[in-house]
Order: structure tokens, then C-alpha cells, then sequence
């Protein structure tokens, strides 16, 4: 009965697939009758994601934000968003922030939220003016990154705007 293909885990699911659907329509994004359909298509692709595991070495850090013309790093951290507290990780991150580069903490979690300065292990990354990705996935802060950076959102406004719910996509 149940394919139980994948699981929503900060949204109620939409709809329950199996042999037959079942659609949560209290659950849907209610659109706008007025309003025009509208595909966004202008996207910045010069970003990456980097998931933080034990033992990371700095040179991998330090390649990636070294990529040319690179606007946007997706940093995928522990738990509630913590990182190590590392020197050389701040003053990494510290440097491709100072480049421009706009770094977003979302959780590895597959569920939760990031709770930037929560704990001393994230209170750096706020520190650092780190965006908080909150409880966005990965995937929709990809998007997100990409969207914003293509729509030339100025620099004083960015981490503001990206940490603001835009369609749903974040609490």
C-alpha cells in the first residue's frame, strides 16, 4: 500500500502515495488566483556545498572558496549548526566572507533546525555574520543561494533577505 519513497520532516506530508493517493490540501501552498505564474530563470551557478565531516582538512576549505568566481557556499554543519571552533576555520570562512562570498549554515540533520550561537560551537559562525539557514533544506537553500545571487540583491540586503521566507521554503 505505502511506497514510502520519502519523508518530509519539518512539513507535514502533501500527499501519501501508494496504491492510491491521498492529497493533505490544508497543506498546500494556497496561490493567488490573480496572480501570474512565474518561472524565475535567471540563476547564479557559481556556488557549492560543503558538508562538514571529522577531520576536514583546511586545504579542502580553502580550494573550495578559491573556486573563480564563486558567490556562494552552502555549509552544511552539525545539529543545530555548529562547527568546529577551529582557528583556522573561522579565519577561513572570515576570508571568503570578506571576498563576498555569501555562506549559508543549513543542518546535515535530516530534520531540526539551525540555531545559530544556540551553542558555543555556532556562535562563531554567527559571529562571522554566517547566514542561518533556520530549518531550510539543503536543497531549497541551493535554489534559494542561486535565485537571490541571480536576482543582484545588494550586499547590505542579502543575508536579511535570504533569511526571510520567500515561498514557504523556510519558518
Amino acid at each position: 500500500e505505502h511506497f514510502q519513497a520519502f519523508a518530509s520532516l519539518n512539513y507535514p506530508q502533501l500527499i501519501e502515495s501508494g496504491v492510491h493517493l491521498t492529497v493533505f490540501k490544508e497543506y498546500l501552498l494556497k496561490v493567488h488566483p490573480r496572480k501570474k505564474f512565474k518561472v524565475h530563470k535567471i540563476m547564479d551557478r557559481n556556488v557549492a556545498i560543503l558538508k562538514l565531516f571529522p577531520g576536514l582538512a583546511a586545504v579542502v576549505l580553502e580550494s573550495i572558496l578559491n573556486i573563480p568566481n564563486l558567490r556562494g557556499l552552502i555549509l552544511e554543519t552539525y545539529g543545530a549548526g555548529n562547527a568546529p571552533n577551529e582557528p583556522w576555520l573561522v579565519d577561513i570562512l572570515r576570508k571568503g566572507i570578506s571576498q563576498g562570498i555569501h555562506i549559508v549554515n543549513v543542518t546535515q540533520c535530516s530534520g531540526g533546525s539551525v540555531q545559530m550561537g544556540h551553542y558555543e560551537t555556532s556562535e562563531q559562525l554567527k559571529n562571522l555574520q554566517v547566514i542561518n539557514g533556520k530549518d531550510i533544506t539543503t536543497e531549497a537553500a541551493m535554489a534559494k543561494l542561486m535565485y537571490l545571487l541571480g536576482s543582484n540583491i545588494s550586499e547590505s540586503l542579502f543575508k536579511t533577505v535570504f533569511e526571510t521566507p520567500l515561498r514557504g521554503e523556510m519558518q
